[in-house]
């Protein structure tokens, strides 16, 4: 009889235990939900390199007497 007991209990305890894991998930995705998004970063303004067409961010660019390039390479190459 006491053994059948101790199952019971266990398995009682089991439930509860499982009952307060999913609640505890619960508020939790409840409250990632009521956080507000992060702030994205706003877009860098793009440039278009003048030799090869390639569109980089302006803060990536090189720049020559003619405009901005994607390399050194190609500011040489266009500028002489």
């Amino acid at each position: 009889m006491f053994k059948w007991l101790l199952v019971i209990a266990v398995v009682v305890l089991g439930y509860v235990w499982w009952k307060h894991q999913r609640q505890q998930e619960r508020m939790e995705r409840a409250r990632a939900a009521r956080r507000p998004p992060p702030a994205s970063a706003s877009p860098s303004p793009m440039v278009t390199c003048r030799h090869c067409g390639v569109h980089l961010p302006a803060a990536d660019a090189v720049r020559g007497h003619l405009g901005p390039y994607c390399s050194d390479e190609h500011r040489r190459l266009a500028e002489g």
